[in-house]
């Protein structure tokens, strides 16, 4: 049995993550850097992006499309990222999760990255 297409993993991933911060905006506003102003607005609109990603990405006319969109989602969440190591100091178990979430971006970016190149 082959393991799902990229396309595949990143849409259920993103809808997943989209509709969380659609439904449950609070548990992800603590990640938005204060400096970028209104978090609730931050989550909401990072929601609905991510469910638009993954709705291009799971038809094969759109899937490129939705392979550069969750790149750039993907890209764009670099800051929440580093925002959470910041708040995170003194906190070994939040520095943990903040320290694997991070590095988890790159390869995230790059399976974004193959399925927006796709011939």
């Amino acid at each position: 049995m082959r393991p799902p297409a990229p396309a595949t993993w990143l849409a259920a991933a993103l809808g997943g993550s989209g509709v969380l911060h659609l439904v449950r905006p609070r548990t992800y506003e603590w990640l938005v850097p204060p400096e970028l102003g209104d978090a609730r607005a931050w989550v909401l609109g990072s929601g609905v992006a991510e469910v638009a990603a993954a709705a291009l990405l799971t038809a094969p006319p759109t899937r490129r499309a939705g392979g550069w969109l969750a790149t750039g989602l993907l890209a764009s969440f670099v800051p929440a990222h580093l925002h959470h190591l910041r708040v995170a100091r003194g906190r070994p178990a939040l520095l943990a999760a903040g320290v694997v979430r991070l590095p988890l971006q790159v390869p995230l970016i790059g399976a974004a990255l193959r399925v927006a190149r796709a011939r």
